[in-house]
């Protein structure tokens, strides 16, 4: 029941707060460049104005209208094995593997709608979006196996209970760095929002969505980041174990709400990247999460 319980918790809360955490780092955005900025309500404002508004898409191709809802489903999906007060709710059934493939699913929809729109900049948009894809996910990966072979289970359940039990080790101090630097382009965040860059190829994959897609897409695109820093967080920061759930989903909350704002500032001090920039720091982020996984096969 326990598991019930806080996997409805989880899937309410990365669907509901989603816009509310986007909201408040607006606000954060806002005083980093000394403005007043929006209200912290502001995104739900904009998703419910897209959601009444009319679709002016013009493609009927089944994978373009079909992108939005499984985009979303699937990080809802993940959301399940988000650690909230030391819980996993598929963590009983569900190992690292399966986290991993849910995870990608986002993506890859992502990639297919665009593409099905047919506009250029979607397919610019959608190249640079794969090439963040083929990063991005080995990184997480292998961040993750650290915990992994630390606890000789896939099972993210169990990998959790042999870290929070020990002290930190060197291998998933690594792994956490590596999940850590690997963040920003996992949740489109400068300076890696290489495929929706407005400002070059005006939304890329996106660009041909409109009113209720859109508005799915988005709200996929919020929640996917509480679910990425809750994993972050949940797996390689669960101190304190308080054996209290309510009080360890409130812990769990505050470190989600931290670790985002730490992202959001790291995306407001560096300008957009280059490709080749980019490439050359997904190269070194590649080299640390191997280097823990190598540290974690050593057994330190």
């Amino acid at each position: 029941m326990t598991n019930i319980a806080v996997g409805v918790f989880n899937i309410l809360l990365v669907l509901l707060a989603a816009p509310l955490l986007d909201g408040v780092l607006r606000k954060v955005r806002a005083r980093i460049h000394s403005r007043q900025g929006p209200p912290v309500l502001q995104t739900y404002y904009d998703l419910a104005k897209l959601m009444v508004k009319e679709d002016q898409s013009w493609s009927n191709n089944f994978l373009f209208n079909a992108a939005p809802v499984i985009c979303l489903g699937s990080v809802l999906l993940a959301a399940l094995f988000v650690p909230m007060g030391g819980v996993v709710p598929l963590g009983f059934s569900g190992d690292l593997l399966v986290l991993v493939y849910v995870l990608t699913l986002a993506p890859i929809f992502l990639c297919l709608g665009g593409m099905a729109s047919g506009s250029p900049y979607a397919y610019v948009g959608v190249n640079r979006e794969i090439m963040l894809l083929m990063v991005g996910e080995p990184v997480l990966a292998g961040a993750l196996s650290s915990t992994a072979v630390k606890a000789n289970s896939l099972m993210l359940a169990q990998c959790i209970d042999r870290y929070v039990s020990s002290a930190p080790e060197i291998s998933l101090i690594v792994g956490a760095i590596a999940f850590f630097l690997i963040l920003q382009p996992e949740v489109s965040k400068v300076p890696f929002d290489l495929a929706e860059a407005e400002q070059e190829i005006m939304e890329g994959p996106l660009i041909e969505y409109s009113g209720r897609k859109l508005a799915l897409l988005k709200w996929s695109m919020y929640s996917k980041q509480i679910v990425l820093i809750g994993l972050f967080t949940g797996v390689f920061l669960p101190w304190p174990g308080t054996g209290f759930l309510p009080f360890g989903i409130l812990i769990a909350l505050v470190k989600i709400l931290v670790a985002a704002v730490l992202v959001e500032v790291v995306a407001q001090v560096f300008p957009r990247l280059k490709i080749n920039q980019a490439v050359r720091y997904f190269a070194i982020v590649i080299a640390v999460a191997l280097t823990g996984l190598a540290l974690a096969v050593m057994d330190l």
